[in-house]
Parts: C-alpha cells; sequence; structure tokens
C-alpha cells in the first residue's frame, strides 16, 4: 500500500466514524413520562388548594393539548376540533420538520398545565429536568418538537380564554339566604363562602349546555317526622352513629376516608387553625386513570387518549353538577342536625363549602366511570392507590362502575349528604357521560354503544 493510498484510507475511515457519531439517536418517550406529567399537576394542585371545579379544568385543557398533538400523527385517532365546543382546527405540523410527536405532546401538555396553575415553579423543575435530557440526546428533534408542541399549546390558550373562567373571577359571591332554614348555609370549623357560585357559566366541553343533564328536585323541604327529606336526614344522622359506636370495624369509615377528597379540610387546635392538603374527586380518578392505563400496558397515545377522555368527562360533569348545586342551593345535612338534633353532632368528613344537591363526587364519578368503560372495558378490575400517599391503605375494585358506586356511597357514609343527592346524582354523571362517550368520536374504531347508565 503507497503512502498516498494509506493516508486517504485512514482519512475516509476517520470521516465514516465522525459521521456515524454525529448521527443523533432517536428521543425515546414512554407512557410513564406522561403519567408523571399529570402527576406533577395533581401534586401542584394540591399544593394550590385548587377547588374541585377549577381543578377539572386544568386537567382538560392540558390533557386536550397533548392530545390534539398526538392525534396529527397517528391516524389511530381523530382530532377534536368541530366536536368540543368552539375548538377550531389545529395547525398542521409541516412534512419536512423532524418532530417528535410524543415530545411535541408532552411540550403541549406543559404549556398549557404550567400556565393554569399558581406554584409553576412546581411544574418547571421537572419538565425543564426532562426536556433539557432530550435536548442532549437530540437537539435539533427537540426543538423542531418544541416549537410545534408551542404552537399547539398556543392554539388551545387563545381557546381556553374564552370559556368565561376570566369573568367568572370577578363576579359577585353566593348570597346567602339567612330566613329560609332550606338553604344553604356556610358550615363550620371555616364557614367557607360557597366555592365557585358562577360555575354553571363555564362554556361546557362536549354537553351543549350546563342544564342539559338537569336533575329532578331534591326531596321537598320538611323536618316532619315521616316525611321523605326528614327520614333522609336522619339516615345521616344514625349513620354516623352506627360508626361512632365501632370506628375501629367500620367499613363504612374505611369507605368514606378513602374517598374524601377535600381540598379543603380546616384543622382547629385551641386557637390555631390550618388546612391540610387532599387530591380533588377529579385528581382521584386522574390518578385510576393512570392505573387502568398501567395495567392494560398501553401505550404513551393510548394513555393520552384515555385521560383526555375522562378529563372532558369530569369538566363537563362539574359544570352540570354546579349548576343544580347552586339552582336548589340545598342545606347540608350538619347545619340541620346541629340545629335541632345534635349541637355537637359532627359529620366523619368535613362538610366542604358549597350547597348539597347534587353531590359532586357522586356526578363525576359516575361521568368518569362510564368514560373508563368505554376505553377499558365493563370488568376491568384494578386496585386503587391512589389515596396511599396521603396515609390510606389500597382498595380494590371490580369494575369502574363498582368503584363509582362505593366514591357516591361514601358521600352519605361521610355525613355531608342525603341519599337522594347521591343516588341522583350518580344516575346525573352516568347520563352525562354516555353523552360524552356516544357524542366523541375519538378513534377510527370509535364505538357508540351507550353503557348501562342505570
Amino acid at each position: 500500500m503507497n503512502s498516498n493510498f494509506k493516508y486517504f484510507f485512514i482519512f475516509f475511515i476517520g470521516l465514516t466514524i465522525q459521521s456515524c457519531n454525529s448521527k443523533k439517536e432517536e428521543i425515546v418517550v414512554t407512557a410513564e413520562d406522561f403519567h408523571a406529567a399529570n402527576d406533577n399537576v395533581s401534586k401542584t394542585m394540591v399544593h394550590d388548594i385548587f377547588s374541585p371545579p377549577v381543578a377539572s379544568r386544568v386537567y382538560a385543557y392540558s390533557n386536550i393539548a397533548a392530545y390534539e398533538v398526538m392525534a396529527q400523527f397517528d391516524e389511530s385517532y381523530k382530532s377534536l376540533a368541530g366536536q368540543l365546543t368552539d375548538l377550531e382546527k389545529i395547525p398542521a405540523p409541516a412534512a419536512s420538520e423532524n418532530i417528535n410527536p410524543k415530545v411535541a405532546a408532552l411540550v403541549a401538555f406543559y404549556e398549557i398545565g404550567t400556565n393554569l396553575v399558581f406554584s409553576e415553579n412546581k411544574m418547571t423543575v421537572k419538565r425543564d429536568s426532562l426536556f433539557n435530557k432530550w435536548k442532549n440526546i437530540n437537539e435539533d428533534q427537540f426543538l423542531a418538537s418544541e416549537a410545534y408542541g408551542q404552537e399547539v399549546a398556543a392554539h388551545i390558550r387563545n381557546w381556553l380564554k374564552k370559556d368565561n373562567y376570566a369573568e367568572t373571577r370577578t363576579m359577585p359571591k353566593f348570597s346567602i339566604i339567612t330566613d329560609d332554614e332550606s338553604r344553604w348555609q356556610p358550615t363550620p370549623p371555616s364557614y367557607m363562602d360557597g366555592i365557585e357560585p358562577h360555575w354553571m357559566k363555564i362554556r361546557p366541553f362536549a354537553i351543549e349546555s350546563a342544564n342539559q343533564f338537569k336533575p329532578v328536585p331534591p326531596p321537598e323541604f320538611s323536618l316532619e317526622e315521616g316525611s321523605r327529606f326528614h327520614t333522609e336526614l336522619m339516615e345521616v344522622y344514625n349513620i354516623r352513629e352506627e360508626i361512632a359506636a365501632d370506628e375501629a370495624n367500620s367499613e363504612k369509615l374505611e369507605i368514606a376516608k378513602f374517598w374524601d377528597c377535600n381540598p379543603y379540610v380546616s384543622i382547629l387546635r385551641g386557637h390555631l387553625m390550618f388546612a391540610t392538603k387532599k387530591i380533588t374527586p377529579g385528581g382521584h380518578w386522574m390518578g385510576i386513570v393512570k392505573i387502568a392505563c398501567k395495567k392494560d400496558n398501553a401505550d404513551f397515545n393510548k394513555s393520552v387518549y384515555a385521560y383526555s377522555k375522562t378529563a372532558i368527562a369530569l369538566a363537563d360533569g362539574f359544570i352540570s353538577c354546579w349548576d343544580e348545586k347552586y339552582r336548589s342551593s340545598l342545606v347540608r345535612p350538619e347545619t340541620l342536625i346541629n340545629k335541632y338534633i345534635d349541637e355537637n353532632w359532627t359529620s366523619v368528613l368535613q362538610t366542604p363549602p358549597f350547597p348539597e344537591y347534587t353531590s359532586g363526587h357522586s356526578v363525576v364519578s359516575g361521568a368518569a366511570a362510564i368514560a373508563l368503560t368505554d376505553i377499558f372495558g365493563d370488568d376491568f378490575a384494578f386496585d386503587d392507590d391512589t389515596e396511599v400517599e396521603y396515609g390510606l391503605p389500597v382498595r380494590s375494585f371490580k369494575s369502574f362502575k363498582h368503584a363509582s358506586e362505593e366514591a357516591a356511597n361514601s358521600r352519605l357514609y361521610g355525613g355531608i349528604h342525603y341519599r337522594s343527592a347521591i343516588e341522583v346524582g350518580l344516575d346525573q354523571g352516568k347520563d352525562l357521560g354516555n353523552y360524552v362517550v356516544n357524542k366523541l368520536d375519538m378513534t377510527a374504531e370509535s364505538s357508540q354503544t351507550e353503557i348501562a347508565s342505570k
């Protein structure tokens, strides 16, 4: 081998090695990354003490943003543009760009989620750590994906700004009518004003209007013994007495605590009052989405679909429920029991700061269970560990319907709702959930089969 050829050969090999080394690897994104993103939102909202309705809005918009990115690249899923109220066509990605759809979906999710919480730093610390890792793996791909994710997020942000949320922030407080004892009154220990009295004015996602699933009115108010209302009031009182008689072995007590999901619990110690922080009802069901996805071995795209569909059902469920709460404005059991039966009586769960009828947890649990059943099936058994980090044990369920029924009954066991609010609320949620499932055409093989609502 002459010297010229030898040097050319070495130079060629060097260029080949350099070319191979400069080739960037694909950024790998998994369903776990999306679960972690939703967990991050949940933990941030617990820290910020978001109300249940407002939390549902955050879950819906952030997950829809991710879903819309994903649907642009996966023909198995269909855009929600034209299906959700006022959502216009999503910007299409440029064919020539080196976009990783999963990276772009998470960018869109974080852009919206971070924009809608208070403690943005709690979101950005984990987000930036993840994004920097991906950028170091393949900077060109990450930047292209980031740009598209931000473009879709900007589109979603423009959409959400028109949902009347900002306007409701300046609307007046709920007026308390003190001379009508059938009407809701603030409850101890904090005696907070009614939370989100104008939530029915928020633009719905899939349902046509806030009152589309208006339930039958609550039982006629009456403290006469033998009346339906009085009978239900005494049932709340007697269940609390039953639990108190044997708290160590009470299944009803365990159920009540497991589904508490009240971010407004205030603790009084002497002259001091402080709050404990808990996940909202919607947050609990989003946790169940994660459990279902992991058991099903759902990939990234199916997980995004499951979170988005459930979040839409939850958000519309709160709009529907709050419409009835502030229409009927029914008094809570605790108020009447303290006044007429036992002034020292306390409910197992702290009464949340808004009217009684219908039960919010019952409505949204019914709606979420329908959405999840549509995705994963009717007999999907699972172990719910959502509340473990709040000191509660795992509970097992035969199906999403089973879980929703237990969640609804927990409000009676907890002493914060009458039976009618629970039963009517659960049916209200199921009917709404079936409507959402049948209206939204989200997959290439969408089923339009109604899931039993009764």
